[in-house]
């Protein structure tokens, strides 16, 4: 008889929860762009869980300006979460150049220098 293993969730790096505020620039299905408000709640080095009042479609691209450094980056929809009709909606997205740490934070896969 087979033994079940529960199955090892495997990511490019760790996830950090926090609330970061950032501003969101995209649109919705052949709407006009949006820039509203919304919230980082969960990041890692390659991508985070945004909440925010709108729903682009999965593989639309939306620019992030992060809320606290002011720095712009573009990310892809990957995910949405609960397929609510009304938001705020919670989408996994994907940064599209993640060469420096966007979010500004240690992850904890990270080493500490000696």
């Amino acid at each position: 008889m087979a033994t079940a293993r529960p199955m090892v969730e495997r990511r490019r790096s760790s996830r950090v929860l926090i609330r970061i505020p950032v501003k969101i620039v995209g649109s919705e299905d052949g709407a006009e762009p949006h820039d509203t408000c919304a919230e980082a709640l969960s990041v890692s080095r390659y991508g985070a869980l945004l909440r925010m009042p709108f729903l682009p479609a999965p593989g639309s691209r939306i620019e992030v300006l992060h809320g606290v450094s002011q720095e712009v980056c573009e990310f892809r929809v990957i995910s949405v979460r609960d397929g609510k009709e009304h938001g705020p909606f919670d989408l996994g997205v994907e940064i599209l150049y993640p060469a420096r740490n966007f979010w500004g934070v240690q992850f904890p896969d990270e080493r500490q220098p000696a």
